[in-house]
């Protein structure tokens, strides 16, 4: 049988229904449900992936599946696959959820499965439940088409939308049982478009904190207040334009800005080439909203290499219909800034955290509480045989050249592996495509290009072998 058979009749007949059922757990990651281990949504996420998978490595001799659970920590599931030819290849994934979002579509759901023409609607099966199957899949693939690979380790942890706090732990407790991979492929990346296989060559790193500005220890009417007290929002709002411009939107900070290498910007180039309007009319822009660039390689810059700012997160208010006249206490607003890949996160972190607390307006209480930054990454130069596999493969199960772009969310794994194994290539992409929304309502898979990208990585592994003799 053909990969591109095989990958099709299994995705119709089994990986679809199954994601379907994982849509409906609401195992949140730790970050999001500190009591996850109570609720058990987790383990039941858990245990429906490993019955699968266990079925399906029965037919690809000698492959073992374990569940890791390290004391305190989320589980992560370990597969080992041999093969027939030389050199390791780590496949990672991760089946943790964001939260709920609201705003969804009616008659969707973050826990409701909903197919949609060609487009699986529901937290997690793009972000990134349908990794583990991808994975799998190209193996099984390979063994029905009777072609080669090397040995494959499969690592799906429980923990990646928390920041991976855990995963290192795993990567220690397991590394005599990984080995040194030459080759790590990940899952869990986005696509520019449906149309052609897209390799993610960096990714941003985050600083992230709340800061809060707290003025009275109680509200007090505003009538009574307002011109004596000032205002924590007002002055909340003033430290946040210590660090970015309100204006243009631009970072202020020196420290946050990295120096482009010369072959990103010739992909950036490229990427809005392919892109056109696409980088900005993705996005679900409400009424006249322009995007902040006219020139679509500056709006690419800004989300693969540049720092940018967003507010997440407010607290200290009411909802508008609870909201009387009184002056309250504190403002908190959690900062989530992006950084460029290359910049160091821990030293961002202190330089935003000392910018903000510094010199307080009015004496007021002001504290930015922030957890150390999590690095970005920029991808090694890819070794021959693997451009050419890349380009083999999209133009085989895709009909259209590889593509190239920077990424502007974060995999902590990324920078950890690369850091690890010196040397090693990486193959980093995903089906998280234009108005997918990850993290947001209405995110959906968009199951023909998860095929595709399955049949893809099956190529690449059977390339990965023949250069391995």
């Amino acid at each position: 049988m053909t990969i591109p058979a095989f990958i099709q009749r299994i995705w119709d007949d089994e990986i679809v229904p199954t994601l379907t059922d994982y849509i409906r757990i609401p195992n949140k990651s730790p970050h999001f449900d500190p009591q996850w281990e109570a609720h058990g949504h987790m383990d039941k996420a858990v245990a429906l992936f490993e019955a699968w998978a266990r079925k399906k490595i029965a037919l690809l001799p000698g492959a073992t599946l374990e569940v890791v659970r390290l004391k305190g920590r989320t589980p992560l599931i370990f597969m080992e696959i041999p093969g027939e030819a030389k050199g390791t290849v780590l496949l990672y994934g991760h089946l943790d959820k964001q939260p709920e979002m609201t705003g969804w579509t009616e008659g969707t759901g973050p826990w409701v499965p909903v197919m949609k023409g060609d487009k699986l609607y529901g937290r997690g099966g793009a972000d990134d439940g349908y990794a583990m199957f991808a994975a799998l899949g190209a193996l099984l693939s390979l063994r029905a088409a009777q072609k080669n690979h090397a040995r494959c380790v499969i690592c799906i942890e429980a923990c990646e939308e928390s920041g991976s706090y855990d995963l290192p732990f795993y990567i220690e407790h397991l590394s005599s049982r990984i080995g040194t991979p030459d080759l790590v492929v990940c899952l869990d990346s986005g696509c520019g478009n449906y149309d052609q296989l897209w390799l993610t060559t960096s990714l941003r790193g985050i600083a992230m904190g709340n800061l809060t500005v707290r003025v009275l220890t109680e509200g007090v009417h505003s009538g009574d207040a307002s011109g004596i007290v000032p205002s924590s929002f007002r002055i909340l709002r003033g430290l946040i334009s210590r660090i970015e411009d309100e204006n243009t939107g631009q970072m202020k900070l020196d420290e946050l800005y990295v120096q482009v290498p010369p072959d990103r910007m010739e992909q950036v180039r490229g990427s809005a080439k392919i892109l056109g309007d696409e980088v900005y009319t993705k996005m679900p822009l409400a009424g006249g909203t322009q995007p902040m660039s006219a020139d679509l390689g500056e709006l690419i810059l800004n989300r693969t290499w540049r720092p940018q700012l967003a507010v997440t997160a407010m607290d200290g208010y009411p909802a508008p219909e609870n909201g009387g006249n009184v002056l309250l206490p504190y403002s908190t607003a959690k900062l989530s800034i992006r950084l460029p890949p290359t910049c160091d996160a821990n030293a961002a972190t202190k330089t935003i955290k000392r910018t903000l607390e510094g010199s307080a307006p009015y004496g007021a209480q002001v504290e930015f509480d922030a957890d150390d930054g999590q690095t970005g990454w920029n991808a090694p130069k890819l070794a021959p045989w693997l451009e050419s596999s890349l380009t083999r493969a999209s133009e085989t199960h895709f009909g259209k050249p590889v593509a190239f772009m920077g990424e502007g969310g974060s995999i902590p794994f990324m920078a950890m592996l690369d850091e690890k194994y010196p040397g090693t290539q990486f193959v980093v992409t995903g089906v998280l495509g234009p108005h997918s929304n990850a993290h947001g309502p209405n995110e959906f898979l968009h199951i023909p290009t998860a095929k595709k990208v399955s049949a893809c990585i099956a190529d690449i592994l059977a390339d990965h072998a023949a250069q391995q003799r």
